[in-house]
């Protein structure tokens, strides 16, 4: 396991020792109702990726930006983040109808990638912390399914779903991935 406390400084670049995408992540876990709706659907639809992680909205270590070097000490990424959240309130934000990703099986909820969510990722993404490339623009989702490949029937069914209960973003969890095992929880941060 990576340890958080290691200094880059002897380093010619912050991510030499990175494979595949592990890293630092920055993610909004949903709660409530929708969550609850949106986990039965991964379950149904994909077991695996239900079992993975709970339902969530990847701010940084996706798409916009990738994750930030694991080895970064934790006292650095708490201080830098918590900069970021203190003058940033609750976002609420509705998801768009679900979406198949191009030449992809992955099937996501979206969410609006412009206003304040993009302003907040804008933030973490500028603020200094080393962050590892990303060859997608931010295109923050929930993803639905990924793991397995649907038939076309579960195709049209996932489709064809709509969530309607808000997202309401008040927090950013905080999350060390090293693939392929279960991120592992490092720390929450209010927003606000």
């Amino acid at each position: 396991m990576t340890d958080l406390r290691a200094s880059h400084s002897d380093h010619v670049h912050p991510f030499d020792e990175w494979r595949g995408a592990s890293g630092i992540f920055v993610l909004i876990n949903l709660r409530g109702g929708v969550a609850e709706r949106i986990r039965e659907i991964q379950r149904r639809y994909d077991p695996r990726l239900a079992a993975f992680a709970p339902p969530h909205i990847t701010l940084i270590g996706s798409s916009g930006a990738g994750p930030i070097a694991a080895s970064t000490p934790r006292e650095q990424l708490r201080r830098t983040l918590e900069a970021v959240t203190r003058d940033a309130g609750a976002i609420r934000l509705a998801f768009d109808p679900p979406v198949r990703f191009l030449q992809t099986d992955t099937i996501a909820l979206p969410l609006d990638p412009h206003g304040p969510l993009r302003a907040l990722h804008e933030r973490i993404k500028t603020s200094g912390l080393p962050l590892g490339r990303s060859r997608h623009a931010f295109t923050p989702h929930v993803t639905l399914s990924l793991y397995r490949t649907p038939d076309q029937q579960e195709v049209r069914e996932l489709l064809s779903l709509r969530v309607s209960e808000p997202v309401v973003v008040d927090h950013i969890a905080v999350s060390l991935t090293e693939e392929p095992y279960p991120p592992r929880p490092l720390f929450e941060l209010p927003l606000g």
